[in-house]
């Protein structure tokens, strides 16, 4: 059972958005312990992307409380296609966001859950259940981990940053694949990682225990709660030009806001994803 976190969260109409959030990724994550060293069936999207029962077991779960409480509003979720209603409101999901991890016992994976109103991501969830870690970030209100308020890092050198990045599921097919970056980065920062879980590598970012992030080609379900959260955490969010970030997109760049420039001055060394690749309508 995981343990109960204190809020300091004012009373607004968001408050049943925050507590209906937190549950599902409570709840979900409830389920990731329980299945974690249990054999799985084992269902491939693609080569190296890969899907279990509970994935499928944690996106009913988190689609049927949202569903309940909020019958009208649109949800976009990985593993579930979805008849959108026209909703001012869509809920963006990822019921186990690193599951190649998940599925090898290694214990970096967490469920994500954003909310968007009218066009913009409001509300960020991420919950880590091997740690019970619940970060939230709500739009103007801050973000927090447990409860407590977070901050990005106060790192102001590329050379002394700890960055931290991941690659596409197609990147054997694809030469943009982000390999060039990954080599250009690594000879400019401090050190690099990757670990296989985009919404806790941002988290991080807000943390402070990461200094930057990169990626390219992910899924709206990737990203949208962990960049808010950032942002929430005093961090910036850019595509590779530093534009203003778009979870639809194809490029995210999520820092301290300190090394921003100095990580885009990298990233603009190698290739990148064309308009043609986007996986959403503009």
């Amino acid at each position: 059972m995981t343990r109960a976190f204190p809020f300091h969260y004012p009373e607004s109409p968001m408050r049943e958005f925050v507590n209906t959030a937190i549950e599902a990724a409570r709840k979900a994550g409830e389920l990731q312990l329980q299945g974690l060293r249990k054999k799985h069936k084992i269902d491939y999207k693609g080569e190296i992307n890969l899907v279990t029962e509970v994935d499928r077991q944690c996106e009913e779960l988190i689609l049927g409380l949202i569903g309940r409480r909020f019958p009208d509003h649109d949800i976009l979720t990985e593993e579930t296609p979805q008849l959108f209603k026209g909703s001012p409101y869509r809920w963006i999901v990822d019921p186990l966001d690193g599951t190649t991890n998940y599925v090898h016992g290694y214990p970096v994976f967490c469920v994500s859950i954003a909310l968007e109103y009218m066009g913009e991501i409001v509300l960020g969830v991420v919950y880590d259940p091997t740690r019970e870690e619940l970060f939230v970030g709500q739009k103007g209100g801050g973000a927090f981990l447990n409860g407590e308020k977070i901050r990005v890092s106060q790192t102001r050198e590329l050379s002394k940053g700890l960055l931290v990045t991941g690659f596409p599921y197609d990147l054997k097919e694809d030469p943009v694949n982000n390999l060039d970056h990954f080599t250009n980065m690594i000879m400019e920062a401090q050190a690099v990682r990757r670990d296989g879980s985009a919404a806790l590598n941002l988290c991080y970012v807000a943390s402070g225990r990461f200094d930057g992030f990169w990626e390219l080609k992910f899924w709206p379900w990737d990203v949208a709660a962990g960049a808010l959260i950032v942002k929430e955490a005093g961090g910036k969010v850019t595509d590779f030009d530093g534009r203003n970030f778009d979870p639809y997109g194809m490029e995210i760049v999520a820092s301290n806001g300190l090394i921003h420039e100095s990580i885009l001055k990298v990233l603009r060394k190698g290739r990148r994803p064309t308009i043609e690749s986007r996986r959403f309508p503009m």
